[in-house]
């Protein structure tokens, strides 16, 4: 007589599959707002590296200081309303801190973009355009309804981070700086805070003083 598996069986043995499959394969759902920290996190990185391989010191220019590379959040009219960021260098010195589309970092992975997701200000790179990078619109990209800044690294609610060429972080607009360290308030001494938020709830990233490091809580 020939065996072979009874139905009961068939189905035991796919229920025991199923509920090893269950335990044993990752959660892959996902989660925009990590998916924008970590995206963050790698840029605020990326910016420090600017800013220690390109030391904007210059003795015959009183305004090098406010050259050094930046990390800035936008929200208005020309990003959407939605919240934005841009990496640049205020080649400039100006007083009005907002950037040219040739003062913003080239995007490493596509050179005929730039590191933006769109700047608030007439004649600059803003969301939609083809040399934007869409990705760097939050709130387009991954929903983000905010972002705020710690009193650790907010100064005069601006939501700017830079960094000097030894790394070290430092808050407040440049383009109002009159020395290369005016006072020891725009030299970041405590934890900063950026928190992102949608929805659903929120995320931090955290900058420490000195290093700069940054890192998602």
């Amino acid at each position: 007589m020939k065996k072979a598996f009874t139905l009961l069986e068939l189905v035991f043995v796919i229920v025991i599959i199923a509920i090893i499959a269950a335990t044993m394969i990752p959660d892959v759902q996902r989660n925009s707002l990590r998916e924008a920290a970590v995206q963050v996190v790698s840029h605020i990185r990326y910016t420090q590296h600017l800013a220690m391989v390109d030391d904007k010191f210059d003795a015959s220019d009183s305004n090098w200081y406010k050259k050094r590379w930046q990390i800035a959040f936008h929200n208005g009219a020309d990003t959407n309303n939605k919240w934005s960021y841009s990496i640049f260098s205020d080649s400039s010195g100006s007083s009005t801190g907002s950037p040219d589309p040739t003062e913003i970092a080239v995007n490493p992975f596509n050179t005929s973009k730039r590191l933006t997701g769109g700047a608030n200000g007439t004649s600059l790179i803003h969301t939609g355009d083809s040399d934007a990078t869409p990705k760097m619109n939050l709130g387009e990209k991954y929903d983000v309804e905010n972002v705020t800044f710690s009193s650790g690294c907010s100064f005069h609610r601006s939501k700017k981070i830079a960094f000097d060429h030894l790394g070290r972080p430092l808050k407040g607009a440049f383009e109002n700086y009159t020395s290369a360290y005016p006072s020891s308030s725009r030299l970041i001494q405590a934890t900063c805070s950026i928190t992102l938020s949608d929805a659903q709830g929120s995320v931090s990233i955290s900058i420490e003083p000195e290093t700069g490091y940054a890192y998602i809580n």
